[in-house]
């Protein structure tokens, strides 16, 4: 199993907002890939300025046979194709591979 959790930073709230709204549609499309064991979107309570994309993945080639697809690429063309400073001013992105689990 493998964990991927992308950390976005906002610049304030209306910024958090805005990102929400971006991933809203993201749960349900990301039930339909291949590998994709489980998609959060989590707001950190504690800062205007964090949320996090976590993703749960079969295998580590589940993730990456993602990040190539169609379906990446779709989800991520509107970021890419706007001359807009987006609400995300960075992200960090983090890897695990899942050593224990338990359900």
């Amino acid at each position: 199993m493998y964990v991927v959790m992308n950390e976005l930073h906002v610049d304030d709230a209306e910024g958090k907002e805005q990102m929400k709204a971006r991933f809203s549609k993201s749960a349900d499309s990301m039930a339909n890939v291949d590998g994709c064991l489980e998609f959060m979107f989590l707001d950190d309570d504690k800062s205007d300025q964090k949320l996090v994309v976590f993703t749960k993945w079969e295998d580590k080639a589940s993730y990456e046979a993602w990040l190539h697809s169609d379906a990446f690429k779709k989800a991520h063309q509107e970021k890419r194709e706007s001359k807009e400073k987006g609400p995300s001013s960075s992200s960090e992105l983090h890897a695990y591979e899942v050593v224990f689990h338990t359900s």
